[in-house]
């Protein structure tokens, strides 16, 4: 697989540019795929990227076959228009802008269907492993809820979401990221290059976060995760998230409790940024923001303590990487923030949805195995160039 980047074209487009277990990859599709890829913003080297994937379609499309496994017209079309639906337009509305570029629905219909297909060969291949016991959901509550019991080190991926425009294009490459990075090293550098979080130059890394801190949308996700792997988007207010999981550190048990938040909050307007970093200069506790905002009307200070379930998830997730006192400047909804952490106090367990813990840890599962599956496939495969 290392040089399959350099393959060279020759002959004409439906000509082969390379032969899988006897089934040819032609010219055409390569560059379909890579327009294709270049129109969702696939990070990479496109070329490499399009002829790996395909690579990795034929091979599911061989192992569907083995096992009489063929998806059926409606589940296409039905995750067609899920996938349309992500850019907010309808199959046919969505086949006629690739057409516009040059893009087949062809295209689009063959880059769906093997991932169908390839969902259920999992499933069937391991239907047996799937079970989640109750003991593995109570560990999973458990990390989830222990203070300084589990702590993780991430990377995260914001792209901005603020406009509807925004929003589809921060969708579509969220869900290509999630699906095609598989190191940190793809992930540092795609954080480099999209993120919108005050972390991207450092590669989307954070600090070591205790577990607790995080809102649940993002801390159920984390820990489904193995080490390596990577969340799959996750909405927060105007922004779309990533994260990967770099290190996970469990300490002796305690007694379970989660953590109520007491913040701060200054709003300004969007443009007085200059006044924002004079304000952090001038404060190194909570309170010194009551002089700050004294003479304002009231609602421009918010200091508040709140479960952390109850905040919204973009101001929850720079809390969690904050120190006591540490204050940073947030955008959001038109305004500049002042926030600032004043303290967390123990507070009463939230409602644990013992379901929804299930899923994510059968789904994780699922990925760990269809990986593991595609790396025998690929050791078996016959790969050569025509």
């Amino acid at each position: 697989m290392a040089g399959i980047g350099a393959v060279a074209q020759e002959g004409g487009p439906f000509a082969p540019r390379l032969i899988i277990n006897d089934k040819a990859i032609t010219n055409w599709e390569v560059d379909q795929r890579v327009q294709f890829l270049r129109l969702l913003n696939a990070p990479g080297n496109l070329e490499e990227e399009a002829l790996n994937a395909l690579i990795e379609d034929r091979l599911r499309d061989h192992a569907a076959a083995q096992l009489g496994i063929e998806p059926s017209q409606e589940e296409i079309a039905a995750g067609m228009a899920e996938f349309a639906g992500r850019a907010n337009l309808t199959t046919e509305k969505f086949i006629g802008e690739l057409n516009k570029v040059g893009i087949a629905g062809e295209t689009f219909r063959d880059f769906v269907a093997p991932s169908i297909a390839w969902r259920a060969v999992v499933r069937a291949r391991f239907a047996g492993r799937l079970n989640v016991t109750e003991a593995e959901i109570d560990r999973a509550i458990t990390l989830s809820t222990q203070q300084g019991n589990a702590r993780v080190l991430l990377a995260e991926i914001i792209l901005r979401a603020d406009t509807p425009e925004f929003k589809a294009q921060a969708e579509e490459l969220a869900q290509q990221l999630s699906q095609s990075i598989d190191s940190t090293a793809e992930f540092s550098a795609a954080a480099r290059k999209y993120s919108a979080s005050r972390t991207a130059g450092a590669g989307g890394r954070t600090p070591w976060i205790d577990l607790a801190n995080l809102p649940p949308q993002i801390s159920g996700q984390v820990l489904s995760l193995a080490p390596g792997a990577v969340t799959d988007p996750i909405p927060i207010p105007n922004a779309i998230a990533l994260f990967q999981l770099r290190a996970l550190e469990e300490n002796d048990p305690t007694e379970p409790e989660t953590l109520a938040v007491e913040y701060a909050r200054y709003l300004m307007p969007a443009d007085e940024t200059q006044r924002a970093q004079k304000v952090l200069s001038q404060i190194d506790t909570c309170d010194d923001l009551y002089g700050v905002a004294k003479g304002e009307p009231e609602q421009n200070l918010i200091r508040e303590a709140v479960a952390v379930a109850e905040l919204p998830a973009d101001v929850a997730l720079e809390l969690a990487k904050m120190d006591n006192d540490e204050a940073i400047l947030l955008p959001g909804n038109g305004n500049l923030s002042v926030l600032m952490l004043c303290g967390r106090t123990p507070t009463l367990g939230e409602d644990i949805d013992r379901d929804a813990i299930r899923l994510r840890l059968t789904n994780q599962r699922l990925v760990s195995y269809a990986d593991g599956l595609m790396e025998e496939l690929k050791a078996d495969a016959i790969i050569r160039q025509p």
